[in-house]
């Protein structure tokens, strides 16, 4: 197992870890089943929702590119 490899590893990793913290993505998905009054308001992320929003994003990002390096390479 090579270093990029052990790259791709961390990173899927992190990512796993930062879907799980955050929060209200899951909460509007239930309220659309169960008729919640709120389900169109405007929640803008703030704070740390927000570096952890663009943290995901772009360990995503880098984790598709990582994937195609390595499977082009390998």
């Amino acid at each position: 197992m090579g270093t990029l490899d052990t790259i791709i590893i961390v990173i899927s990793i992190l990512l796993i870890a930062l879907v799980l913290l955050q929060s209200g993505k899951a909460e509007s998905a239930s309220q659309a089943i169960t008729g919640g009054l709120d389900l169109f308001s405007d929640r803008k992320e703030r704070g740390a929702e927000l570096f952890i929003s663009r943290l995901t994003m772009t360990l995503g990002a880098l984790f598709i590119i990582l994937t195609f390096i390595s499977s082009y390479f390998m």
